[in-house]
């Protein structure tokens, strides 16, 4: 295809935690197939390298700082987004934390932070880029990156509040699909399982073939097996999908 024949030509995408993981894979296709991308996060080095890369294989990017746990932080990123590509189309809620601690031990320092991270800075910013698409009386997408511990959770690795989270940007996606449904705003999301990024790969090193021989089909997830899904949940495709939430741990945990 040519460069005006990509499927997301013409559209703007911001991508919060674009710094590393599963954000900096998500930026790097929606840049493939033809978005204006802006990356987001706190570390803008990082960023740099990305927006540079994405140029060498003829892409358009552009970098913001950004910490979601700051509202003025998010509006001053919208800002800079704006008047380096326009409008934003389509926002990927990505940042977040975990803390491992038992729910007896967890500090409140801890919980506040991961409330503010986690679910707080993406309603944030899903709404101000809500209220711009609706003043403009433009069409959007809004994917809010949740977790598969939102649905299952076995305790084994220590994370119940970072869950809690996770599962409150589920139900975030259901009731702003519907208030948002009559300006065809559609908001999803995926819960992924367990993936590699460099966040865990010391993890992986160590462990990867005892976790992968645990799995069903004998893998671990890598943040190009995500792609797919993406693109639909962000392209024409998915026009009458909204409210929804796509499980992607490729039958790593019970239903």
């Amino acid at each position: 295809m040519g460069k005006s024949d990509l499927p997301l030509n013409g559209q703007t995408a911001l991508v919060t935690g674009a710094s590393s993981g599963i954000g900096r894979r998500f930026a790097a296709i929606l840049a493939a197939v033809g978005a204006k991308v802006v990356v987001a996060a706190r570390r803008t080095d990082r960023l740099a390298a990305l927006v540079a890369e994405i140029e060498g294989e003829g892409g358009m990017a552009a970098a913001v700082e950004l910490d979601v746990a700051d509202p003025d932080s998010i509006a001053a990123a919208i800002d800079a987004a704006e008047r380096a590509f326009g409008r934003i189309t389509i926002l990927i809620n990505n940042a977040g934390v975990a803390d491992v601690a038992d729910a007896t031990d967890i500090g409140l320092a801890a919980i506040d932070h991961m409330t503010t991270v986690n679910l707080r800075g993406p309603f944030l910013l899903a709404r101000e880029v809500a209220r711009r698409l609706i003043a403009d009386g433009a069409p959007g997408r809004i994917v809010n990156v949740s977790s598969i511990v939102a649905y299952t959770y076995d305790g084994h690795v220590p994370v119940a509040y970072y869950a809690m989270t996770k599962a409150a940007i589920v139900r975030m996606t259901e009731v702003l699909a519907v208030e948002w449904a009559k300006y065809f705003i559609n908001v999803n999301a995926i819960a992924p399982g367990f993936v590699v990024t460099e966040m865990n790969q010391e993890v992986v090193e160590e462990k990867g073939v005892a976790l992968a021989s645990r799995r069903a089909r004998g893998r671990l997830t890598q943040p190009a097996n995500l792609d797919s899904t993406l693109l639909y949940l962000v392209s024409p495709d998915s026009g009458y999908v909204t409210g929804s939430c796509i499980r992607l741990d490729d039958g790593q945990m019970p239903r």
